[in-house]
């Protein structure tokens, strides 16, 4: 399972100060913490490991019944912990093995940054999207066959976007091995010490 990381509205509200409430954000992310207990992370901890775990499996490994089980993980999707399921595609075996990072200066007298935003995601080669702050505005990832199809993509597309005023191209080499940072975050709330007063019963 994969969680994705959103925008933060606020972020792109100060480096794009005249950027209205746009479809191209993400929506702002909740910043108040749900609460959680051993058996919440332990759950959450399973589906990461495999998405397609059972209820059934995961109610054996927690100690519970399979209906306790699901109410627990109905709870953690409405509240956005869990925020969706989804396959996880080696783009490269499609032909896309070619990646790229651009990034973006947009001109100064700019008055509908969020028309880039939407111009960019609309690219199909634009992998993500991220607003960063300092001497760039943009940060995105392209995923190309080979380098004449980013040469297109750059000079027939990106550059061709008004609001656009100079890009650097960086290429990708190799990549290290992704780092599970899910698992990370839950082993970590689980060995913290609020998790261990729960199970001391403090």
């Amino acid at each position: 399972m994969a969680i994705g990381v959103v925008i933060d509205k606020a972020t792109a509200q100060n480096c794009f100060p005249n950027v209205p409430e746009s479809p191209a954000l993400s929506p702002a992310p909740n910043t108040d913490a749900v609460t959680l207990d051993d058996v919440d992370l332990a759950i959450l901890e399973l589906l990461v490991q495999d998405a397609r775990a059972s209820q059934r499996r995961i109610a054996r490994e927690v100690g519970m019944s399979p209906p306790a089980v699901a109410e627990r993980i109905a709870r953690l999707e409405r509240t956005g912990v869990i925020r969706g399921y989804r396959a996880e595609i080696d783009r490269s075996l499609l032909g896309f093995s070619l990646v790229a990072y651009v990034s973006v200066v947009a001109v100064n007298t700019l008055k509908h940054p969020d028309d880039v935003l939407t111009a960019l995601r609309a690219l199909p080669e634009v992998e993500d999207v991220t607003i960063v702050a300092g001497p760039m505005d943009l940060i995105l990832r392209l995923r190309v066959r080979d380098h004449e199809h980013l040469r297109r993509c750059l000079f027939d597309s990106i550059w061709q976007l008004p609001g656009i005023n100079r890009t650097e191209t960086f290429l990708w080499l190799r990549q290290a091995q992704p780092k599970p940072i899910d698992l990370e975050l839950i082993k970590t709330l689980r060995s913290g010490p609020a998790a261990r007063g729960q199970r001391d019963g403090r």
